[in-house]
């Protein structure tokens, strides 16, 4: 199993842009998919998007044209550009591996004027 430690949160205005990063405790190259959840409190966790070891990748239909996810194998990191952000982009940001996941802190995004 591979545990993640997410960064990059913070306060930005709407329509501003932020970078999240997770960083692996192990080798990421064998691990098939990847992905970034958001949770709300009280709410469920959302999928937000995912990428496979071949570089595909997947988004919620609340963040396509705006967020894009990408790994990079040698680093055992994965980053989630958000552009455009909204105020309901606000959430704590987790990464995992699917499959065998385990949850991290997480990283506070809170998107506000």
């Amino acid at each position: 199993q591979v545990q993640f430690v997410e960064s990059g949160g913070g306060l930005v205005q709407p329509g501003g842009s932020l970078r999240l990063s997770c960083a692996a405790s192990r080798s990421i190259s064998s691990i098939y998919t990847i992905a970034w959840y958001r949770q709300v409190s009280g709410n469920e966790r959302e999928l937000v998007a995912l990428v496979t070891s071949a570089g595909a990748t997947n988004y919620a239909d609340s963040v396509k044209g705006r967020f894009t996810i990408s790994r990079d194998n040698a680093k055992n990191t994965v980053s989630l550009q958000m552009n455009s952000l909204k105020p309901e982009d606000t959430a704590i940001y987790y990464c995992c591996a699917i499959g065998s996941c385990i949850w991290g802190q997480g990283t506070q995004v809170t998107v506000s004027s």
